[in-house]
């Protein structure tokens, strides 16, 4: 298969080009690209696309992004179809099909009227596989002969370096739209990241003041680069949600270029100037160092300590990371550029704020004299494919039969507690369970930071809001959740209880509301009832332990427990039944329906267990009969 290119660049000139589709296709400045673009916008291997069906796939190499269609990527992949701009530096490539059903840009040359219109250009070749180390040739590359081109003339002043390619995530690793992965051929790539972390304890004291003494040079030599662009651009007094534009990326690229180049000794020579150029946009415009994690989708939460400490979540397990941040005022100006948007604000007087990223991922930012060691960011990533029932069952988080359970709950309104402790997955399993709730059903969701992702068509989606600058207007959970009661909902989820509001959801379970849904901090069910219950009592209405007993055992059915293991596994360690009160002792009695029983521990720490279903009937089983959930007879464990 063949296909055209045609890349037209800012200056209004254009050139067409024919490739042969057979392979990955390189783009970047790197003379041996296939696609070789001169600019100094362009990295020196910028992007990968390969040719498929109806599409074409483009992967991001670069430190400054590629634009594909509307999607900025960052080290990641997307498929396009046939005629969509890929933005490239100051470059914009479209790609056609030699039948060219495809629409074309405005003014683009015609495939039929030329293979190369600017005859200037010379053909390029194309990347090849390194010779075996027996020293013979391939018999084939892309369908080319197996001859070993001449080297192509290199660019003044450029070093070219031929290392691996970076590792691809895991999620870009499998069959993507029924469509098998391409092939890739070896490429080369320009070393971009950091030498690895020395553990402070491996270093001599000479060492470690060398390296405290790099990090102060860096961080002094940042601060410079982004006081002369702030200078050159004037950044401080653009609207913030002009940043964002995808135009203003070239113009600081440039501008950082041009900076870097004047300051010329005083950038170290061991400096990555392509990565430092990158870092430095990622601060001016985005997220800083948090951009690459953002777009991995291995990564499941970000925790910035200090300007100069980011750990990660990965797999369920927290690493340090080898990136940082300039210094403090750069994470302020995140945190800042995270909350303005949303009306939110963080000051000396007001030092945290509850916020969410444009994708949805939750964000809480806490800055000094909180916070002893600088601003502190926490991220929780938002999914954008949000997990189903079957997802959980195949990571192993619950068996079939639990999850038939949980569903048959739901439908026939069962009121549920999830309690788990932080980062166990409560709002995941949440999210899964509300899926299960009938769409002919009204259904009102409050939350801090919007997490829920319902896909019923009737859901009011509700948000709390801080005070403003005058103390006025802030809205709490507990005041949502009253308002929702006048909103003839048949289901309330709520995000979490945490304080008075749990009285309320009481309320609001045990009036009409069957069916509602909410989660709470806690290590087990029981646990979880006695939280509802301190909750309740910081509602401030004075009511006896008695009376706040009897309405939780009349309102919750169901506490389900997640949990996080020590192997870094999310589980459903407990589902169990709220029986009632018991009249002599006060005591809410409670039946466990299923349990994980921890059995052992296998290779490198992993937790070793089973899932049990205790032989307890629930008392609401008749209710799945009746309902048609559960045929007579028929044994839903």
């Amino acid at each position: 298969m063949q296909v055209q290119i045609v890349v037209q660049s800012d200056d209004g000139k254009e050139r067409n080009e024919i490739f042969s589709a057979d392979g990955p296709i390189s783009i970047g400045r790197h003379p041996q690209c296939v696609l070789c673009l001169d600019s100094d916008l362009v990295s020196r291997q910028h992007a990968v696309v390969d040719v498929g069906i109806g599409m074409v796939r483009v992967e991001d190499l670069s430190t400054n992004g590629t634009l594909a269609g509307e999607k900025l990527l960052r080290r990641t992949a997307v498929e396009v179809g046939f005629g969509t701009p890929i933005v490239v530096g100051n470059f914009t490539i479209y790609f056609f099909p030699l039948d060219e059903q495809a629409p074309r840009p405005p003014g683009a040359t015609s495939l039929k009227q030329t293979q190369r219109v600017d005859a200037h250009q010379a053909p390029l070749p194309p990347l090849r596989a390194p010779a075996p180390s027996n020293g013979a040739l391939p018999s084939s590359s892309r369908g080319v002969p197996a001859t070993r081109p001449a080297a192509p003339p290199k660019a003044p002043g450029r070093q070219t370096v031929e290392i691996a390619p970076p590792p691809a995530p895991p999620s870009e690793t499998g069959p993507q739209n029924g469509r098998a992965p391409a092939q890739k051929s070896p490429r080369s790539t320009i070393a971009t990241d950091r030498p690895a972390a020395v553990p402070a304890a491996a270093l001599t004291p000479e060492q470690f003041t060398q390296a405290i003494e790099a990090r102060k040079r860096n961080v002094d030599l940042r601060r410079k680069i982004h006081k002369l662009l702030l200078e050159h651009l004037d950044l401080a007094t653009i609207d913030a949600q002009k940043l964002d534009d995808p135009s203003m990326r070239p113009k600081v690229l440039t501008a950082l270029r041009r900076i870097v180049e004047q300051l010329g000794p005083e950038v170290p020579a061991e400096v990555n100037r392509d990565t430092l150029i990158g870092e430095l946009a990622d601060e001016a415009l985005g997220l800083g160092p948090l951009e690459r994690f953002l777009a991995d989708p291995s990564i499941s939460e970000i925790m910035v300590v200090d300007p100069s400490t980011i750990y990660v979540e990965k797999g369920g397990k927290i690493i340090l990371s080898e990136a940082t941040f300039t210094d403090d005022e750069r994470v302020r100006g995140v945190i800042e550029r995270i909350v303005t948007p949303l009306g939110r604000r963080i000051d000396e007087s007001s030092p945290l704020v509850d916020a969410r990223l444009k994708d949805g991922s939750r964000v809480n930012a806490v800055i000094r004299p909180i916070a002893l060691r600088g601003s502190c960011i926490t991220i929780r990533k938002f999914a954008r494919t949000p997990l189903a029932l079957d997802n959980l069952i195949g990571f192993g988080a619950l068996t079939p039969a639990m999850a038939q359970f949980l569903c048959r709950c739901v439908i026939a309104k069962r009121n549920i507690i999830i309690s788990g402790g932080t980062g166990s997955g409560k709002t995941t399993l949440l999210n899964v369970l509300s899926a299960a709730i009938p769409e002919d059903e009204r259904i009102v969701t409050i939350e801090d930071a919007a997490e829920l992702q319902l896909k019923q068509p009737h859901v009011v989606s509700l948000e709390t809001r801080p005070a403003n600058l005058e103390g006025k207007g802030e809205y709490t959970i507990r005041d949502l959740v009253k308002n929702a009661l006048r909103m003839r909902p048949d289901r309330i989820v709520v995000g979490e209880c945490r304080g008075g509001e749990a009285l309320d959801m009481l309320q609001a379970m045990n009036t009409g509301h069957d069916g509602s849904l909410t989660t709470t901090h806690a290590n087990s069910p029981i646990e979880a009832i006695a939280r509802i219950e301190t909750l309740v009592l910081m509602a401030g209405v004075e009511l006896p332990v008695k009376a706040i007993r009897e309405q939780i055992a009349n309102s919750i059915h169901i506490v389900t427990q997640v949990s996080r293991l020590s192997d870094g596994q999310r589980k459903v360690t407990a589902i169990s039944e709220v029986t009632g009160m018991n009249e002599d002792s006060h005591e809410i009695e409670m039946r466990p329906i299923f349990e994980f029983v921890r059995t052992g521990t296998g290779q490198a720490g992993k937790v070793v267990g089973e899932f049990r279903a205790t032989g307890y009937l629930p008392s609401f089983l008749n209710d799945f009969i009746v309902m048609g959930l559960v045929k007579r007879g028929e044994s839903f464990l």
